[in-house]
């Protein structure tokens, strides 16, 4: 009888273990980063302080966007962050967050004089897109003359070296990237073309009651202060990671 029991618990659900989540990112400090074997950072921190709460088993991988995104596409129990979450994304993914934002930048080199108004005007020029993220498919598919490249920090020198008039960017809100790339002075924005928040977005596959346990965690966070404790934690990084690249 008892063992009956158990075998109808289990068909219903009850009391089987969460599902192993095989979770990806790229690198975009100080969001998502190597340090020595272990993947950290601001969103890193929050995903894993959210499912550590849930008792989720994971594993957190870094990779090319293209690569992240698509894992999390195809498999199963795949999770990719941070990702836009937009109108095309919606229905192929199931979503917790969200985690931060994002602005959609235009950027030209300094004295190029390029006065845009909105997205529109730019549409005679080459823009440099990281191939296979959201601005990328976005650009394609509205017909924007779009040059991708492997990795998007390829794209600053590109422009510098005028191989591209434009560069479409994506940065977090007050985001220090230019002076701290090295690039102010040169590169500038022209135009911010979208504002949008980022997510760990989650295969259709994963149940609906493990989305739901996640987003609750993370709300919890939010209130408890455990995300502003770790947005803390990486005040001055731009510093410190200067410091020791320089061996002080």
């Amino acid at each position: 009888m008892m063992a009956a029991l158990l075998m109808g618990a289990s068909a219903l659900g009850y009391g089987a273990p969460p599902p192993r989540l095989v979770i990806t990112t790229e690198t975009s400090a100080p969001f998502s980063m190597r340090d020595g074997n272990r993947v950290n950072g601001i969103a890193t921190d929050t995903v894993r302080g959210i499912l550590e709460r849930t008792g989720i088993a994971y594993t957190i991988d870094l990779l090319p966007w293209k690569r992240a995104y698509t894992s999390a596409l195809e498999r199963s129990d795949g999770c990719v962050y941070m990702a836009a979450r937009t109108p095309e994304r919606e229905r192929r993914f199931k979503w917790v967050g969200p985690l931060g934002e994002a602005e959609w930048v235009l950027m030209a080199r300094v004295g190029r004089g390029l006065v845009l108004r909105n997205l529109e005007d730019a549409r005679r020029y080459r823009i440099g897109t990281y191939n296979g993220d959201v601005r990328d498919q976005y650009l394609r598919e509205h017909g924007f003359n779009v040059d991708p490249a492997q990795d998007d920090l390829i794209n600053p020198r590109k422009l510098l070296l005028d191989r591209i008039d434009l560069w479409a960017a994506g940065l977090h809100p007050g985001s220090q990237f230019l002076e701290r790339s090295g690039y102010a002075g040169k590169i500038e924005p022209v135009l911010v073309f979208n504002h949008l928040r980022l997510y760990m977005a989650c295969n259709r596959a994963v149940p609906d009651d493990v989305i739901a346990r996640m987003n609750a965690a993370l709300e919890a966070m939010n209130r408890d202060g455990t995300v502003r404790t770790i947005l803390k934690r990486y005040e001055g990084w731009d510093e410190r990671a200067r410091e020791q690249a320089a061996g002080r």
